[in-house]
């Protein structure tokens, strides 16, 4: 409940991020130039910090107006997304504190990976089997003198994405997967195919913690 709760809001707010820089290229010209460059947050501290008119009449007046309302959407979701987000964070602290520790992974991707898993106890009998439910098993894809796999469009969408902001941390700050990426780039590999191969890995790594982590809520749902 507070993961779901957690992304809508997330949405929510990127929408309505949307909508303000949208808003702000429709507008006029001199307002649009004083929120030029600013980032998400700064952009919305510097809206709320306006005091446009109660009463808009004009075109501008009733922008002003307007994406003060959105920034205060903006910050309001922010906040929410702040609680739920430690919320989540502790509550997996205290339960799942072997998978939290695990490099690159984070709250929500952790809560989107138990959830699945929870969800879908029969395939947590062997690793395999788990690297199937989030589409991270490798499927032939060789084609004459050619020896390749592809990505798997098949298991859980979400516990994939899960998976694939995993790699992507960890392409960005671990220097060994940063080292792996160079040697399979200089091996011939695209992009996409080592994504696949580090989230491959990242089951595997994952996937012994998931279980533990859920065996003995199984075992008291069984009894």
């Amino acid at each position: 409940m507070l993961r779901t709760t957690r992304s809508s809001a997330v949405r929510e707010r990127t929408a309505t991020i949307n909508q303000i820089k949208a808003m702000l290229v429709a507008g006029p010209a001199a307002l649009r130039a004083c929120y030029q460059g600013l980032s998400n947050s700064k952009l919305t501290a510097r809206l709320l910090a306006t005091r446009p008119s109660r009463t808009p009449v004009t075109a501008e007046e009733a922008t002003r107006y307007a994406l003060r309302i959105l920034a205060r959407r903006w910050q309001m979701l922010a906040e929410q997304i702040q609680d739920l987000t430690a919320h989540l964070d502790r509550l997996l602290g205290e339960h799942a504190p072997d998978l939290m520790a695990v490099f690159g992974t984070g709250p929500d991707t952790i809560a989107q990976l138990l959830i699945t898993a929870g969800d879908n106890p029969e395939m947590l009998h062997s690793e395999p089997a788990f690297a199937a439910l989030t589409g991270t098993c490798p499927i032939p894809a060789s084609s004459g003198k050619t020896n390749r796999h592809r990505l798997n469009r098949a298991g859980d969408r979400q516990a994939n994405s899960a998976l694939y902001r995993i790699a992507i941390v960890r392409m960005r700050y671990d220097q060994s997967t940063r080292e792996y990426v160079q040697r399979r780039t200089a091996e011939g590999k695209t992009k996409m195919e080592i994504i696949r191969c580090i989230k491959r890995y990242i089951a595997r790594q994952l996937y012994p913690l998931i279980r533990d982590t859920l065996q003995p809520l199984q075992q008291v749902l069984a009894a």
